[in-house]
């Protein structure tokens, strides 16, 4: 029964990598700008919090077959900021980039009031490198960040017409539930950890009780002659709080960009 098993196990695998290999590849790609606030806390550097401008700037790619409902997603996602503190005696210069990887399936395809409503979700591999540099520091004026994490996304879309022009209605959040970060602990220099060598707890566990994060994507994709003009609203919100250090990220920026779709035939052979 185990062999028997294993062979069913096998076959159904290759049944859905031949699947994945027939039918044209369809890819929608939306490059996109924006800007908006910026709150940022680090007890690494300081204990006041940071708020100030942050410039976004994101390509969202969404790959798949026209004979699946399994997609995939690609974020790449970078952002600077010039922050201030309350008193404004005090500055902090920022820079992330989030890379996200995700394998997303249709859950629910309807009509719906003229329209087409599509739910889906999947899982994605969400990955940050970052630096927060605070300018009035002369002892550890910098810190770096990097993470990596296990993401649960879910989506929903609305497409309908208007004049037989094509509208699309989207939204996505994610939520890291689990994974490992960087970090130095309480008191430890940078000095200490690379130059001699000091090891302590600086790769930490991540998990929703020590790092309860979210991120989220709200657009509207509308056609302009041969052109799809995008809108929208990217939130991200991210916090650590390991080795007796706290650290968040708050962002929100209204964004805006083009949506190109394009198809890559693949031929049957004989």
């Amino acid at each position: 029964m185990t062999m028997r098993r294993l062979w069913m196990a096998t076959a159904l695998a290759a049944v859905a990598l031949s699947a994945w290999g027939q039918g044209d590849r369809i890819i929608t790609n939306a490059r996109m700008v924006g800007v908006g606030s910026h709150r940022l806390l680090d007890t690494y550097l300081s204990p006041e919090n940071y708020s100030g401008w942050q410039v976004q700037l994101l390509s969202h790619t969404l790959r798949s077959r026209d004979s699946l409902r399994h997609y995939r997603e690609i974020i790449h996602h970078g952002s600077l900021s010039t922050l201030d503190n309350r008193s404004g005696n005090g500055g902090e210069i920022t820079g992330f980039y989030n890379f996200q990887y995700g394998w997303h399936w249709q859950w629910v395809k309807m009509a719906v009031a003229g329209g087409t409503l599509t739910v889906g979700g999947g899982m994605n591999i969400d990955a940050v490198l970052g630096f927060v540099y605070n300018t009035r520091n002369s002892n550890n004026p910098a810190q770096a960040k990097a993470s990596v994490a296990v993401a649960p996304t879910a989506e929903a879309s609305y497409r309908w017409h208007i004049k037989g022009h094509p509208f699309l209605l989207r939204y996505e959040v994610g939520v890291p539930v689990a994974g490992l970060t960087f970090s130095p602990n309480y008191g430890q220099s940078y000095y200490e950890i690379f130059t001699q060598g000091n090891y302590d707890h600086n790769v930490a566990p991540t998990w929703v009780g020590n790092a309860p994060s979210l991120w989220q994507m709200a657009t509207l994709d509308v056609p302009i002659r041969r052109t799809t003009l995008r809108i929208g609203y990217w939130g991200n919100y991210r916090q650590t709080e390991v080795n007796q250090l706290k650290f968040h990220t708050y962002s929100h920026a209204v964004m805006i960009g083009i949506v190109r779709t394009f198809s890559i035939h693949k031929h049957a052979h004989p």
